[in-house]
C-alpha cells in the first residue's frame, strides 16, 4: 500500500463540503514521507500557485510560488529530510481569505483525521498565525487529540511583513529542531 493511500482517501472526502458542494483540495506530495512522516508542516490554506494547477495540484515544496521556494530553501538548510515530513494546510481547501475561526473549526475534523493517520509523528511546525491557532484549537477542543510538540515560525510568504532574514532563520531553526525530536 502506498504511503499516500490513506491520506489521498481523506483528501477525496474533504473535497465535498457538508452541503455537498465541491471544494478545491490539492493532493499530497508523493515525494514526502506521507503517512510515515515524523514532522507535519502546516501552512494556512492552498495558495494561488497551487490552485492554478487545478486537478494536478499537490501541496508541495516544488510548487512554483514564492512561498514554496522560501520554504524549500529553509527546509534544505535545516537538514530536515524530504521523506521525514509532510506538508499540508490547516484548512485543506481553498479559501478566498485568510482562515478565520469558522474556517479553522470547519477544518478541525480533517486535522484530527490527518493526525490519526501519522503514527510516527514527533512534531508539528506551523507557518503563520492561522496554522498555529488551528493546531492549538485541535489540541484544546478535541477530547481525543494526540498532542505532540509544536514549533511556530512566521509564514514564508513575501506578503508577510516580518523581517526577511529573521523569518528565514526562524523557519530553518523550527524545521531543524523538529527534525531532532
Amino acid at each position: 500500500m502506498s504511503h499516500l493511500a490513506r491520506l489521498d482517501a481523506f483528501a477525496a472526502t474533504w473535497r465535498l463540503s457538508p452541503t455537498g458542494a465541491r471544494r478545491f483540495v490539492p493532493g499530497f506530495d508523493p515525494d514526502s514521507g506521507g503517512d510515515r512522516s515524523r514532522v507535519l508542516v502546516l501552512m494556512q490554506s492552498p495558495g494561488p500557485s497551487t490552485i492554478a494547477r487545478g486537478d494536478a495540484a499537490i501541496s508541495s515544496e516544488d510548487n512554483p510560488g514564492p512561498t514554496a521556494v522560501a520554504f524549500r530553501r529553509a527546509r534544505m538548510e535545516s537538514g530536515l529530510d524530504r521523506f521525514d515530513y509532510l506538508r499540508w494546510n490547516i484548512v485543506p481547501w481553498a479559501l478566498d481569505h485568510t482562515p478565520r475561526i469558522e474556517d479553522l473549526e470547519d477544518a478541525r475534523p480533517a486535522l484530527a483525521q490527518l493526525m490519526s493517520a501519522l503514527p510516527d509523528l514527533r512534531a508539528v511546525v506551523t507557518f503563520g498565525t492561522p496554522a498555529l491557532m488551528g493546531i492549538m484549537r485541535y489540541f484544546t477542543l478535541d477530547p481525543d487529540a494526540r498532542v505532540v510538540p509544536v514549533l511556530a515560525a512566521p509564514h514564508p510568504s513575501p506578503a508577510n511583513a516580518t523581517r526577511a532574514e529573521e523569518k528565514h532563520r526562524r523557519s530553518v531553526t523550527a524545521l531543524h529542531r523538529a527534525s531532532q525530536l
